[in-house]
């Protein structure tokens, strides 16, 4: 559906039209953001504008995304989603917030910094940030000055609540569920063009919770089979997944007689 949508509002003529077809998109995956705004929530009041965030990443994926290029809809938006939120959290180390263009510059002049003192024995100039930058003496002077704008707070420091005494103690706990969660999500649209058997078995193994060895008896095939459908099956949703940055989608166990568990995806060298 979402797919089909896009198509459609990238066919689009009219402006309202395509707006309206991009509104139904927002509206069907707004799960998405939610999912991955609920991972990035440290506390119950910032989930509100965190999620909000999120939506705006959806937004902003809807209106980029480009059917033609053949990527899906999912694998582009989830990476738009969490950069926006990314970008939210770096910006809020900021007391009084310069224009993107200086912040950007202000964490360029910290690296160059480090590098030139190593080198030249002394903190460099301004003059000479800007040759090795390539900028205008008069931006770095402004980043620079941005310094005492700039507040990194550590965890350890004290909270204003009574809930907890530090920082530290306000971070939310790893949610084991998350990354199957966005898998799940991912993979939703590409098991829908399963052939009808392999739709039954990925149901019966992992909603049912049924061992190999009851769907073979419900298929009435052998447990090898089953354990080499599975394989297959897996193997397909996770070449289908990409380079999706979740995790890999569950697989089986090597014995086949256990519960499915969820396998990370192994990283590029």
């Amino acid at each position: 559906m979402t797919q089909r949508l896009l198509e459609e509002a990238s066919r689009a003529t009219d402006p309202a039209e395509r707006r309206h077809l991009e509104d139904q998109v927002i509206l069907l995956n707004s799960k998405l953001a939610e999912s991955i705004a609920r991972k990035y929530a440290r506390r119950a009041e910032e989930h509100a504008d965190i999620t909000q965030v999120a939506y705006v990443g959806l937004v902003n994926a809807v209106r980029r995304f480009s059917p033609e290029k053949g990527i899906d809809f999912i694998s582009f938006a989830m990476p738009t989603i969490t950069g926006e939120i990314k970008r939210f959290f770096r910006d809020q180390g900021w007391t009084i917030r310069p224009p993107r263009r200086i912040q950007d510059l202000h964490r360029q002049l910290t690296a160059a910094t480090s590098e030139m003192s190593q080198t030249l024995g002394r903190t460099p100039t301004a003059d000479e940030l800007a040759d090795q930058l390539d900028e205008d003496v008069s931006d770095v002077n402004e980043a620079l000055a941005c310094r005492s704008c700039y507040t990194p707070v550590s965890i350890d420091a004290p909270t204003r609540t009574e809930e907890a005494s530090s920082l530290a103690d306000l971070l939310g706990d790893e949610d084991r569920n998350y990354d199957r969660s966005e898998a799940t999500t991912a993979l939703k649209p590409l098991c829908r063009d399963l052939p009808e058997r392999d739709k039954r078995i990925l149901f019966l193994r992992f909603f049912r919770g049924w061992t190999q060895q009851e769907i073979a008896q419900e298929l009435g095939v052998t447990q090898m089979q089953v354990s080499r459908l599975l394989a297959r099956i897996l193997g397909h949703l996770r070449s289908q997944l990409g380079s999706l940055e979740a995790d890999g989608p569950v697989s089986e166990d090597q014995e086949g007689s256990g519960s499915a568990r969820a396998v990370p995806r192994p990283r590029a060298a």
